[in-house]
Formats: C-alpha cells, structure tokens, sequence
C-alpha cells in the first residue's frame, strides 16, 4: 500500500495542495468545540466512558484535519479510524449504562455492529446518489432502533437517540451531496458534515449523560 497516495474525493480540492481544502479544514475545529463544550458538561458526573468519548470526538477533528489537509491514504485512515471508534464505545457505553447489561455481554452485543455493517452497507450503497456515503447510512438506522426499543423503557432517551439519528440523516445528505452539487457549489457541501457531526456526536454525550443520570444502578 502506498501510505502518500493522493486521495482526491471532494469538489473544494483541486489541486495536491496543504490548504487546497480551507473551509473542509478548518470547520474540523466544530469537533474541537463540540469537545471542549461536553468536557466542562461531563467533568464530575462521574461518566468515564463519556470522557472517553469527548477525547475520541477531539481526536475525530484532528484527523479529519489532516485528512483535508494532506488528502494522502494515512491520513484517511487518521480520520476514519476515531470516527469507528466512537460508534463502538457508545455502543458499549449504551449497552452497559443505559440497558444495564453486565459488561461481557455489553461488549459481545458491541462487537455485533461489524456483522450488521457488513450486511447493511451493501443495501444502502442502492439507494441512487448515496454513493461513498453508504458506509455511514447503518449508524443513523442503528440509532433509530435502539430508540424505538427504549421508546417505553426510557422515553426521554428515545426522543434524544432520536434526535441524534435525525441530526445524522442530514449530516450524511450533505456529505452525500458534495460532489454532485460541485458545479453550482464550488465549495462544495462537505464542510457542513462536519458542523452537523460534531454537532451530533456532541449531543449523542449529552443524551448518554442524562441517561445514566436517570437510570438507577443494576441490581447484584
């Protein structure tokens, strides 16, 4: 593999350039800020696992950084690899805190999500003008489910998973657009993924917070 290869996927590049993609490169400082909001949020609750999360959303906006910046392949997998991680920690973080399962079988429940990307991804990338982005279609759609099944259980939740899941649908539709509005929009609409992301994934902390917050502790 050739970890400099050049990646040339959205309407603002046009050229191999540091800063060849501003506006994509600096609205990564929404992850930042998102970040640095939930931290004060979340300091003292006594959440570690949304501490974790916050440092994984930081993360998310510096290699999301560098990939806009040096558009190379290690670079890609800099930006894609916080954004799995926080998935499978707020699987597990749901799964333990929020659903109250031991942590063994949380983690088993966890690790499912690879099956399920794998058998959901291929029938997204039908759905015509989806494109590159089917690979995320899957976690709105997961977020959708764990909310209809805390619909009774935890409503408040629901409505907040429910939130996120919307948040996401949009977030995705602009990164879904990007290329194909590159002639009336030279900028191109992938920035305003970030923004609505690092929107989301903030507010997906802050409905986990309240969560724990309102659940009471599993019995034995």
């Amino acid at each position: 593999m050739d970890w400099t290869q050049h990646i040339d996927g959205y309407c603002e590049r046009l050229s191999p350039a540091y800063w060849a993609e501003p506006i994509n490169a600096v609205t990564n400082a929404a992850f930042l800020i998102a970040a640095f909001v939930m931290w004060h949020r979340a300091r003292g609750q006594g959440a570690p696992l949304a501490m974790v999360l916050i440092a994984i959303l930081a993360m998310i906006g510096i290699g999301s950084y560098l990939f806009h910046t040096h558009a190379q392949v290690w670079a890609a997998i800099a930006d894609t690899t916080p954004i799995l991680l926080y998935i499978l920690v707020y699987i597990f973080a749901v799964n333990r805190d929020v659903w109250k399962l031991r942590p063994l079988y949380a983690f088993g429940l966890t690790v499912l999500f690879v099956p399920y990307a794998a058998l959901t991804i291929p029938i997204f990338q039908w759905v015509p003008g989806l494109g590159g982005s089917a690979a995320y279609a899957p976690v709105p759609l997961l977020i959708l489910i764990y909310a209809f099944l805390l619909r009774n259980k935890i409503p408040d939740t629901a409505r907040g998973l429910a939130v996120g899941a919307v948040i996401l649908i949009f977030s995705i539709t602009f990164r879904a657009l990007d290329v194909p509005l590159c002639g009336q929009l030279p900028m191109g609409t992938h920035f305003m993924w970030h923004i609505l992301n690092a929107i989301m994934l903030g507010w997906m902390i802050e409905v986990y917070l309240r969560a724990v917050r309102q659940r009471p502790a599993r019995a034995g």
